[in-house]
């Protein structure tokens, strides 16, 4: 079924194309998912106009922000695993959490996040799920029109928790099964990611092992995590003799369809890996200063050639999904160690739009407004007390890295669909969802043993 052609009229367009082109005066023509015109605003033209015109004349559109790192399976958690160092996290919370998951549990985990995500301006993650029942993932994925690559987290050793885990053999099969069930789904928006927990918590068989399995499924992703801890690291080289980077190097791992979640104690080796292997980065500043993780260098990565993007991890290490809070986190941290001119707005606005895109190889089809392109878009109201009243581009960056907050995200439109308006969802009640998510994990928390 064809969709009605629409315009979208907005105050400015900041297009994160090659140029960094931001458009005033100009609208938006959308016809079947994809954006098929960007003219200056013509009265007459608009006048006669034989689809459905959206006038904005206060917000800015962008596009829509790409996550490369979340973890959908968490969201019910958020709040309670708060305080603590990764492999205890790991150990003591989460691992137990994720293991009580059942379908229904997990659903509508997926649908807290996807509803905060959405309405916060993310129309495209890369996400993590758990063991089992990935397909309420899947499900909810489909069901929130979101743009997603996603795969069940693969687990086949674990001594850090021992329930938490599946033979070798099963997480093969059933990756396998729903990488087939779901890879190139709901009109292709869907994508397989193929996640391997981490190196503590996988053989050498299964990590290698998933990657020949990659190679049947086009445009999937390899999503795992490394580096984010140094006693992480350091159970690693007992191990391998090696850190995690160059393990995962020597088993072939490292592309261009690989992404890394954290990467934030890197040797000058393992940095030169990922440059020459152009495997991606995805940077969680909030993840890492809340587990107590450390910063990672981005401005040098950035320099020396490395792609970096960036997620907001998942709800019970953040404790927020919002790529505004992300970007904001992003640009200061580094500030006190690299300098004020370091990570500037407009550098991180990118690696939450397009950079992001060229992370998950979609970047022909998202992560910028141009012709040709998905309308993936957000809409934000910036006639706010708390934006700044200078209508340059440079305070239009400004505003939306350092001033934003959920509050200033009004409309946001995937493929063409909008899935969020005035700021509230359109594909789910929130209130009726909170109150049942607050029943459900009650119920988790009865089948659940913590320390």
């Amino acid at each position: 079924m064809r969709k009605k052609k629409i315009v979208i009229i907005p105050k400015a367009i900041i297009t994160a194309n090659d140029k960094d082109d931001v458009l005033r005066n100009y609208a938006v023509e959308i016809e079947n998912g994809k954006i098929i015109n960007i003219f200056e605003r013509d009265n007459v033209k608009l006048k006669n106009y034989d689809g459905m015109i959206f006038s904005y004349p206060n917000h800015i559109l962008i596009p829509g922000f790409v996550q490369t790192h979340t973890h959908l399976c968490q969201t019910l958690f958020r709040g309670l695993a708060d305080d603590l160092e990764l492999l205890d996290w790991l150990t003591k919370k989460i691992f137990p959490y994720e293991n009580s998951h059942t379908k229904e549990s997990l659903r509508l985990s997926a649908r807290l996040g996807l509803c905060e995500l959405q309405t916060s301006g993310t129309t495209t993650i890369l996400d993590m799920g758990t063991i089992n029942h990935q397909e309420s993932v899947f499900e909810e994925l489909n069901r929130f029109k979101m743009r997603a690559i996603a795969g069940k987290c693969m687990v086949d050793k674990n001594d850090l928790y021992l329930p938490f885990k599946q033979t070798t053999n099963d997480c093969l099969r059933e990756t396998k099964e729903l990488a087939e069930s779901y890879h190139n789904s709901n009109n292709g928006k869907i994508k397989y990611g193929f996640a391997p927990r981490f190196v503590l918590s996988c053989t050498e068989y299964l990590l290698k092992e998933t990657k020949e399995i990659m190679k049947d499924f086009d445009g999937s992703v390899y999503h795992t995590h490394s580096s984010e801890n140094k006693n992480e690291i350091l159970e690693v080289k007992k191990m391998y003799g090696m850190e995690n980077v160059e393990f995962l190097n020597s088993l072939g791992i490292l592309s261009n369809n690989t992404v890394l979640a954290h990467c934030i104690h890197l040797s000058d080796k393992e940095k030169e890996l990922l440059k020459n292997t152009n495997t991606k980065v995805a940077h969680c500043p909030s993840s890492n200063l809340k587990l107590g993780s450390g910063i990672a260098e981005i401005p040098n990565y950035i320099k020396e050639g490395i792609s970096v993007s960036i997620g907001a991890d998942g709800a019970p290490c953040n404790n927020n999904l919002s790529m505004l809070t992300e970007m904001r986190l992003a640009a200061l941290i580094q500030k006190p160690i690299f300098g004020p001119t370091a990570m500037d707005a407009k550098t991180v606005f990118r690696l939450a739009t397009i950079e992001g895109a060229k992370a998950l190889n979609l970047e022909n089809e998202i992560g910028s407004i141009e012709v040709g392109k998905k309308a993936d878009l957000v809409l934000m109201d910036m006639d706010k007390v708390e934006m700044s009243v200078s209508e340059s581009d440079e305070s239009l960056y400004s505003n939306i890295v350092y001033s934003s907050s959920k509050n200033n995200i009004s409309e946001v439109m995937i493929e063409g669909d909008w899935v969020v308006s005035k700021g509230k969802s359109l594909l789910t009640d929130e209130l009726e969802l909170v109150i049942k998510a607050k029943e459900e994990l009650k119920k988790l928390l009865k089948r659940t043993t913590v320390n």
